[in-house]
């Protein structure tokens, strides 16, 4: 995984220093990483436009919001994820894949942080059939 650092390495260095929160974009393939402090970047697409060429295909990243105590987890399934048509399953193989992304992602970072998605972006798991455990230490 190569990670790429907005507006520098110092700068984000620095912020880790700090614990300020960090932007951190995975690349579903796990090909590479981008990182910012917050207030450098703003928002993930904001990141996304100043370190890649594919600035329009946000979608091929999973989004964290990051420091010591946590990484919140923007959770947005793209509806063609990995081609899988069934819904649940989709989203299933989306958070199975974003946990062990991201858990490597943060773990080469050195943060130990659990990974939780925030209630706003939990209506995915409103089925009423299944109960899932939404944070991952």
């Amino acid at each position: 995984m190569i990670f790429k650092y907005f507006p520098d390495k110092e700068t984000v260095d620095r912020a880790i220093e700090l614990d300020d929160p960090l932007l951190m974009l995975v690349a579903f393939d796990e090909s590479e990483a981008l990182v910012a402090n917050i207030d450098d970047a703003l928002e993930h697409s904001i990141l996304l436009k100043k370190l890649d060429p594919k600035e329009t295909e946000i979608d091929l990243f999973f989004r964290i919001l990051l420091n010591r105590r946590g990484a919140d987890w923007t959770f947005v399934c793209p509806s063609d994820y990995k081609g899988i048509s069934d819904r649940d399953k989709r989203i299933e193989t989306f958070y199975n894949n974003g946990i062990l992304s991201i858990s490597k992602a943060v773990g080469l970072l050195e943060y130990t942080a659990n990974i939780t998605i925030p209630d706003r972006y939990r209506r995915h798991f409103n089925f009423p059939d299944k109960k899932r455990n939404l944070a991952h230490e």
